[in-house]
């Protein structure tokens, strides 16, 4: 199949930013030329991505056009990061005034990035695999991952398509495979013999407490050890605007069982979830921490709920380790994928 359909959503995607600029002059001047004029421009640009897209034969793919909509709005969200930042001006200027307050809090702020920038990146690399005709499961299953997370927290009344299409990656066949000789030797060798699994292995029971005791931490534990964690380290937890202490639930409730689930894979071969459950859970993973790290330090979030100056070294190093150490483990899982898979000897005829 052409490129010229990926490309066209690339062109398409790119259309949000002279859009956002002639629709918030448009707010601004309130007059019929300016009306006249933007909405020119608008169909103007979305006839040049259309006729992109449909130069040649358009892919079959339905999630195709759910991505190619999904780009455009990303491009929209890192827009609204970059003004937020004043790095920009005059493009959602208006918006930004009427929002909703989420919008303008320091989590909201990171969103936006996140998804302007990597969901952007990923939807760009699905709609290119579509394109070519090529496997796109594993990035389709991280951005699952990502999205759940956000959309647990962020907007999961306005999730239906998106719900629609983490279905539709889930469904599409595994496309992990090894020789069964391969498999089978993997099933043979111990924990001693497999050094990164027994480091993850380690590196789960203390993230799993971690985990546990954030959790805790946002519910006002009395413990003066939580109360002095969230002093000295992460006051960003009591932060008013609730979506810290939402995040910490949500990764109580969702990383703690599969860090549970993880340790049972890591000993006892033949765990093929493993496989997919590690790009979800990475991807929520990396979704959450960097909108929790931002969020920590961004000057939009009050100074008393900022991470002091003295402890930052230590709040980034724990931190990111908990960000880093689940893609790892991701990578570990789609590349060597032996141990997980189930030794089934190939049929033969009688």
């Amino acid at each position: 199949m052409s490129a010229s359909a990926g490309t066209g959503v690339f062109v398409f995607s790119l259309m949000s930013i002279p859009i956002c600029y002639l629709f918030n002059s448009l707010i601004y001047n309130n007059s019929a030329e300016a009306f006249f004029l933007a909405g020119c421009a608008t169909v103007i640009f979305l006839a040049i991505s259309v006729r992109f897209i449909l130069k040649r034969k358009a892919p079959l793919n339905s999630l195709f056009y759910v991505y190619a909509v999904y780009a455009f709005f990303s491009v929209v969200n890192l827009i609204i990061g970059l003004e937020q930042d004043n790095i920009i001006d005059g493009f959602v200027t208006f918006y930004l005034k009427e929002a909703k307050p989420h919008i303008n809090t320091a989590h909201g702020h990171m969103i936006a990035y996140w998804d302007g920038c990597v969901h952007y990146l990923m939807y760009l690399l699905m709609i290119a695999a579509i394109t070519w005709g090529d496997d796109y499961r594993a990035i389709g299953l991280y951005w699952v991952g990502s999205f759940i997370m956000r959309a647990i927290i962020y907007i999961l009344g306005n999730a239906v398509v998106a719900v629609w299409a983490c279905f539709r990656i889930f469904s599409q066949p595994s496309t992990h495979t090894a020789e069964l000789k391969t498999i089978q030797e993997a099933h043979k060798t111990s924990l001693l013999q497999r050094p990164l699994d027994l480091f993850f292995i380690i590196y789960l029971i203390p993230a799993m407490a971690f985990c546990v005791f954030r959790g805790l931490v946002v519910l006002d534990c009395s413990n003066t050890l939580c109360q002095g964690y969230t002093q000295h380290y992460e006051p960003y937890l009591k932060d008013p605007s609730a979506y810290p202490k939402i995040q910490m639930l949500v990764s109580m409730l969702y990383s703690g069982p599969y860090y549970i689930m993880t340790l049972y894979s890591l000993l006892v071969p033949g765990c093929e979830w493993m496989l997919d459950l590690a790009l979800v859970h990475s991807g929520a993973v990396a979704q959450a921490q960097f909108s929790h790290i931002g969020a920590s330090l961004h000057t939009r979030t009050p100074f008393s709920y900022r991470v002091p100056a003295e402890s930052q070294a230590v709040f980034l190093v724990v931190n990111v380790l908990y960000a880093v150490v689940p893609q790892a483990l991701c990578y570990r899982c789609t590349t060597r994928p032996a141990f997980f898979l189930r030794s089934i000897p190939d049929k033969k005829s009688e």
